[in-house]
C-alpha cells in the first residue's frame, strides 16, 4: 500500500483522516504480509496450524453429500522455522558486531553522538529493528525526549504505524499515524481499546476508540489533555524542555527498511514452505494411519466383527468357512520420494531465501576462503540491500541527536557527515586467515593486519596492547644492556 499525503484529505478532521487511512490499511496486503511475517518468525505458521481435516456425509434431509470436519482422522501439524532461521542468521550476519562509526577530525561530537544514543540502541535496538524489517518489509524507531530531558528511542511495530509519504520514493514524510491496543480497568470490568497517535512535524495529536467494526470512532484521549497547552486544542508539543513545549520540526519516526521495495523475507519463500510444511505433515498423517491394519475377510464364519477381532486377540486364531480367507490390506509409504522431495523443497527455500544452508554438504570441513565467499554471495546480497537502507536510516537518527544536542546547550552539529561502517561477521577460514596475515608482514601497514587478524575483537585497542608491549620490551632490553659512557668521562680524551 503506497499511502501518499493528500493536502485535500486534511479538509476533513484530524480524527477522521485516521480513520480513513487506518482502515485502508488494517484491510491491505501490506499488513497482512507484516503479520503473517511475525507468525512465520515464531515458528507459528499460519497456514498449516489452521488446517482442517474434512470428509464427505450424505445428509439424509436432502440426500446431498455434504463436507464436514473430520476430527478422527490424522491432522499433524509440523510446522517449520525456516523463517525464522534465515532471519536469525542474517541479522547477527549483519548487525551483531559494534558498528564503527567516523568522523573526521571530530572525535570530541563522536563521543557525544555515541553517550547520547547510548549502549543499549547498538547492542539491542539495531537488531531488534532487523529483525522487524525482515519481518515487516520496513520497522520504525521514534526518538523522543523523555521527562528527563534524556534523548531515548522506541523500536514501533510494523504493523502499527502508517507513514504518510510525502514522496513516491518514501524518504520524506508528513505525518504518522501510531495505533495499538491497550487494556484498561472501568469500575470491575476490563476492556481493550484503541489509542491513536497522529505525530506532525509541528506536534502530536492523541485520541481513543473503545468501538470495533463499521462506524468505529475516534475522541480525543482525555488523559493527555489534562494540562494541554496546544494551540488549536488538539496538536500538542512533542515534548518539554524545561518548562517551555517544543517540538522536533520533523515527523519523529525513522524507517529502516528492509530492502528499496520495503519486502519482507516471506514474501520470497512462503509458498514453499508452507509446502514444506504440508508435504510432512501429510507423510506424519500417513504413517499414522498405516499403523492400523485393515483385514479383508472372505467366507468369515461369524456375522460379529467384534467377535472376529476378540478371537484374534485371544486366540491368535479364527473360524473360516472352507472356501474362505482372511488378507490384510497396508497401505505403503514411498519414503525415497518423501524424502526426495522435501529436499528439494529444503535446497529451494534457502536458494529463494538467499540463506546459507549448515548442513549442507558444500559447507565440508574447513572450506577454503574463496569457497565460503561463494556459498555466503547471496546472503552478502541479500545484506547489501538492507546495509544501504539501515544507512539511510541512521542518518535520519543523526539528525534527531544533532536537534537533541542544539537544543540541549552542546552546539550546532548538523554540518558534520559522518560514516557507519557495519562489520559483518564473516565465517572464514582461521587457519588460512593467520597464515595470510603473516604472509602480509612487510608489504601492508600493521594496523591492516591486526584489522584482519580473526581474533581482533578492537583492533585500535589491540594496537595499543601491541605498542605497550613493544615498549616494555625495549626496556627490558635496555635494563639488560645498559650503554657504557666512554672513557675519560663526558670530556673525552685524558690530558
Amino acid at each position: 500500500m503506497n499511502i501518499l499525503f493528500n493536502p485535500d484529505i486534511n479538509r476533513m478532521s484530524n480524527a477522521q483522516l485516521c480513520r480513513l487511512y487506518m482502515d485502508e490499511f488494517v484491510k491491505s496486503k501490506e499488513r497482512k504480509w507484516m503479520l503473517d511475517g511475525e507468525a512465520y518468525y515464531v515458528v507459528d505458521n499460519p497456514e498449516i496450524m489452521n488446517r482442517r481435516m474434512y470428509r464427505y456425509e450424505e445428509n439424509h434431509v436432502t440426500g446431498k453429500a455434504e463436507r464436514v470436519e473430520d476430527t478422527v482422522k490424522p491432522n499433524n501439524k509440523r510446522a517449520h522455522g525456516f523463517l525464522h532461521i534465515l532471519v536469525e542468521d542474517k541479522v547477527n550476519y549483519l548487525l551483531s558486531k559494534p558498528y564503527t562509526l567516523s568522523c573526521d577530525g571530530s572525535d570530541e561530537y563522536l563521543t557525544l553522538l555515541q553517550n547520547t544514543l547510548g549502549k543499549k540502541f547498538q547492542q539491542k535496538r539495531l537488531m531488534k529493528l532487523g529483525v522487524d524489517a525482515s519481518n515487516g518489509g520496513i520497522s520504525w524507531l521514534h526518538p523522543y525526549i523523555d521527562e528527563d530531558g534524556v534523548f531515548r528511542t522506541m523500536i514501533i511495530k510494523p504493523s502499527q504505524g502508517i507513514p504518510l509519504w510525502r514522496d513516491n520514493d518514501h524518504e520524506e514524510m508528513d505525518g504518522f499515524i501510531w495505533f495499538y491496543d491497550v487494556d484498561v480497568i472501568e469500575g470491575k470490568e476490563q476492556k481493550t481499546v484503541t489509542k491513536v497517535e497522529y505525530w506532525l512535524p509541528e506536534g502530536v495529536a492523541y485520541y481513543i476508540s473503545d468501538s470495533q467494526g463499521e462506524g468505529w470512532d475516534l475522541r480525543l484521549d482525555a488523559e493527555r489533555y489534562l494540562n494541554a497547552s496546544g494551540d488549536d486544542g488538539e496538536i500538542m508539543e512533542h515534548f518539554m524542555v524545561g518548562t517551555a513545549p517544543g517540538s522536533w520540526g520533523r515527523v519523529p519516526f525513522i524507517a529502516f527498511k528492509n530492502n528499496d521495495y520495503e519486502l519482507p523475507d516471506l514474501k520470497f519463500i512462503k509458498t514453499l514452505v508452507d509446502g514444506y510444511d504440508k508435504s510432512r505433515s501429510d507423510v506424519a498423517n500417513l504413517l499414522d494411519e498405516v499403523r492400523s491394519i485393515v483385514y479383508a475377510l472372505k467366507g468369515y464364519g461369524g456375522n460379529d466383527l467384534g467377535q472376529f477381532m476378540r478371537e484374534l486377540s485371544y486366540f491368535r486364531a479364527i473360524s473360516l468357512d472352507e472356501d474362505g480367507s482372511a488378507d490384510t490390506l497396508n497401505s505403503s509409504v514411498d519414503i525415497t520420494a518423501a524424502k526426495d522431495d522435501f529436499e528439494t523443497l529444503k535446497k529451494d527455500i534457502y536458494d529463494m531465501g538467499q540463506g546459507v544452508d549448515k548442513n549442507s554438504d558444500k559447507l565440508g570441513n574447513s572450506p577454503s576462503g574463496i569457497a565460503l565467499k561463494f556459498i555466503y554471495s547471496g546472503l552478502d546480497l541479500k545484506c547489501n540491500r538492507m546495509e544501504n537502507a539501515f544507512k539511510d536510516g541512521m542518518e535520519q537518527l543523526f539528525w534527531f541527536v544533532n536537534r537533541y544536542l542544539e537544543l540541549t546547550g552542546s552546539g550546532s552539529h548538523y554540518e558534520k557527515e559522518v560514516d557507519i561502517t557495519y562489520n559483518r561477521d564473516i565465517a572464514i577460514n582461521e587457519s588460512q586467515a593467520i597464515t595470510d596475515c603473516q604472509n602480509s608482514k612487510g608489504i601492508i601497514s600493521d594496523e591492516t593486519i591486526v584489522k584482519n587478524h580473526p581474533w581482533t575483537e578492537d583492533a585500535a585497542e589491540e594496537l595499543e596492547r601491541l605498542k605497550k608491549e613493544q615498549k616494555e620490551a625495549e626496556e627490558e632490553l635496555s635494563a639488560m644492556f645498559p650503554e657504557r659512557e666512554p672513557e675519560g668521562g663526558e670530556g673525552g680524551d685524558k690530558e
